[in-house]
């Protein structure tokens, strides 16, 4: 219902701020470029998404499907299962969905936006046939959705990569306040939704998982904060694509071993791809589209000047205001957010505050409504419950948190 009227409000604003525009700025183009927004988003989001995410889909569901056989994710469902228990109490012990959780969130954390997407799709699919009301969220889909709108990324790679073709003097440096401020980010889901949910998040289970994760990810950060911009790309992009490899080899080591036909086993699982893909499209055209048609409209440049003009009146620092599109816009678009990074850091150059605090919004949070509209969609659920909120309450806390960062380190 929430998402309902998200939708509709995206046209409805469009359509009043295009009137303005026409009547009060006589600008008699602005129904023209919102109604070519919608065309192109629409495109967009089949051409550009739907199509090559069909092979993406077919080869992950096959390599699962290899791993399920294998055992490797009931294995892993093992081992994640306490600490998986207390977070998403309604999946049984040694459910595979733990295990496809686990390497959804892993994808996601080593930057594999590839993998990590059909990994989180079948991983809901997962919870789905747990869901005893089919067209509701359930608990542990909303606890699912709300870490993976917190986006917690350890590698930032795509966004070191364009600092340094603008001519960032350091690259990297935007490293450890992205790492902080995602996992924030990913603590503030857990806590809130832990507390929609009455969960037991002081418990030596929950404390103990989180206090290790928070002690690795200290040591990534000591790690990579004594390396050069070139040891940095070359070492996490060895880390991750060395990581994605194993895990194939070792699900089809675990498949021969249990004397399984693994070919046959990547096919039956790689049928699944396509009917996913097309499944998400009705999904994917209506949200992106709602977004194209109000950026389009001029409503994110209005809500952008008039934060500006509200928090100038508080007296504060109001310096961040310039990097506020990219944080505004991540919730709805990440391709949208990105240009927008990318336009700051040209407009203001790469070692600006704003440019800065641009990349660190970049990073800190991910696309919470296209990722609902993406995983719900898949498995037709209509009735999110409170899955924005959490969403948009993660998203806030990354934001907030990148704010504070941006000024201790590049203000």
């Amino acid at each position: 219902m929430v998402l309902n009227y998200i939708w509709i409000g995206f046209f409805l604003v469009a359509f009043i701020i295009g009137l303005v525009q026409l009547i009060v700025f006589q600008d008699y183009g602005v129904f023209e470029r919102i109604v070519s927004s919608s065309f192109d988003m629409a495109k967009f989001a089949v051409m550009d998404i739907a199509l090559p995410l069909t092979g993406i889909m077919t080869l992950w569901l096959g390599i699962l499907n290899i791993g399920e056989r294998a055992g490797a994710i009931r294995f892993l469902s093992k081992i994640i299962g306490p600490f998986f228990s207390k977070l998403f109490p309604e999946i049984p012990k040694g459910h595979p969905a733990s295990g496809q959780l686990l390497m959804n969130f892993s994808a996601n954390m080593l930057g594999l936006d590839n993998a990590a997407t059909p990994l989180g799709l079948k991983a809901m699919q997962s919870l789905q046939e747990l869901n005893p009301r089919k067209d509701t969220a359930s608990n542990a889909q909303i606890m699912f959705l709300a870490l993976n709108t917190a986006g917690m990324t350890i590698i930032p790679l795509s966004i070191i990569a364009q600092r340094s073709i603008l001519g960032a003097a350091n690259p990297t440096d935007v490293f450890i306040p992205i790492l902080i401020s995602t996992y924030v980010a990913t603590l503030t889901a857990i806590i809130y939704v832990g507390l929609r949910q009455k969960l037991n998040l002081l418990n030596w289970t929950v404390i103990s998982w989180i206090g290790g994760i928070s002690l690795v990810l200290a040591s990534l950060v000591w790690w990579f904060s004594g390396l050069n911009k070139d040891q940095m790309t070359i070492t996490s992009g060895i880390l991750s694509n060395l990581t994605l490899f194993v895990i194939i080899i070792a699900f089809m080591a675990g498949a021969l071993y249990k004397k399984i036909n693994v070919w046959e086993a990547f096919v039956d699982g790689a049928k699944g791809g396509f009917e996913t893909s097309v499944k998400i499209i009705p999904y994917l055209v209506g949200m992106l589209v709602g977004i194209g048609v109000f950026r389009a409209s001029g409503a994110m440049d209005l809500l952008t000047n008039g934060l500006a003009s509200l928090l100038s009146l508080t007296g504060i620092n109001t310096d961040f205001v310039g990097a506020l599109p990219t944080a505004l816009m991540k919730p709805l678009s990440g391709s949208g957010a990105r240009a927008m990074m990318v336009e700051t850091m040209k407009a203001n150059g790469p070692d600006s505050f704003i440019g800065h605090l641009s990349c660190l919004f970049q990073g800190s949070t991910d696309t919470t409504f296209y990722i609902i509209a993406l995983y719900f969609g898949s498995v037709g659920i209509k009735r999110t419950r409170y899955a924005i909120y959490a969403g948009l309450i993660a998203d806030l806390a990354g934001v907030i948190t990148a704010i504070s960062l941006a000024y201790i380190f590049f203000h």
